[in-house]
């Protein structure tokens, strides 16, 4: 028979729910109200004078052409940043699922990268990737490719989607994992059974048993790609050369900390919460309907 708590009065449920509400009220819910307001004004940079403008910020984004440029990049490093590391991450763990030697190890090996910070991730890269002392940047000029992320924007653009894919694997890899451990191994044994390949049975059999999983992470890469890919665009290129990977997070932060627009810099934090609000929705509306569980 199946127990449940009850109380008699409200007070001890929102005595044990006051903990949780005020951490969202002061760190999300309060800095969001405040955004939205300090959008629909103009200020300057000390505070001693403010204008109310209505939606005189959100127009002045839309022409111009730097933001739209940054909004462009964003769809394009989110889009790549999410597809890479999961793509990636599946096929390791497939491959350290099929381990049976030190299996314990290459697990713990591929976790690793996760627990570094992403500042950090973004200089290890740096370092490597640096035209006068990288030892991959060495490795690609001896091969005839002349590396230079500082000069060519192309180049500074491969970096960071490099660097931040990186940074992700392991985090997807351990879901990835995790799923295909769930799997009962008899589905798999029937389908080999019947005839069917190692590639079929993972498009037939593993693969949609994995789409939950592959769901999630799809919606957490890109939250992650907008958001927290700041520290280590800041510690490779930041955002040059020529406002080559500046994305949308970065050109938040250039105009509202080092330019000291106000303003502008909360409509654009606006702009950037609606545009996960939307992507969220559509693919849990759209998506989650190709989704088996």
């Amino acid at each position: 028979m199946e127990k449940r708590s009850t109380f008699r009065g409200l007070a001890v449920p929102l005595l044990l729910l006051a903990p949780q509400l005020a951490i969202t009220l002061i760190f999300f819910v309060w800095p969001a109200s405040q955004a939205l307001f300090q959008s629909v004004l103009v200020e300057d940079p000390f505070g001693l004078s403010t204008k109310f403008v209505w939606f005189q910020n959100f127009v002045e984004l839309f022409d111009d052409r730097y933001y739209l440029g940054a909004f462009g990049r964003t769809i394009f490093f989110g889009g790549a940043v999410a597809f890479l590391s999961m793509s990636i991450a599946l096929l390791l763990a497939t491959m350290a699922d099929r381990v049976i030697k030190s299996a314990s190890t290459y697990k713990s090996l591929l976790l690793w990268p996760y627990a570094v910070a992403p500042v950090v991730a973004g200089a290890l890269w740096w370092f490597l990737f640096n035209p006068r002392i990288g030892i991959v940047a060495y490795y690609l000029q001896a091969m005839g490719y002349d590396w230079n992320h500082i000069l060519d924007g192309n180049d500074a653009m491969t970096l960071v989607i490099i660097a931040a894919v990186w940074k992700q694997i392991s985090y997807n890899f351990l879901f990835f994992l995790a799923g295909l451990q769930s799997i009962p191994r008899s589905l798999i044994e029937a389908a080999a059974i019947d005839g069917a390949s190692p590639f079929k049975r993972f498009w037939t059999v593993v693969f949609p048993l994995l789409s939950p999983t592959a769901f999630f992470l799809l919606v957490v890469n890109i939250v992650y790609a907008f958001f927290d890919t700041f520290g280590i665009i800041h510690a490779t290129t930041s955002g040059g050369p020529g406002k080559s990977t500046e994305i949308l997070v970065y050109k938040l932060y250039n105009d509202g900390f080092i330019g000291l627009d106000l303003g502008g810099s909360a409509a654009q934090s606006v702009i950037l919460m609606l545009i996960v609000i939307v992507l969220t929705v559509v693919q849990f509306r759209y998506i989650e309907r190709r989704v088996e569980y």
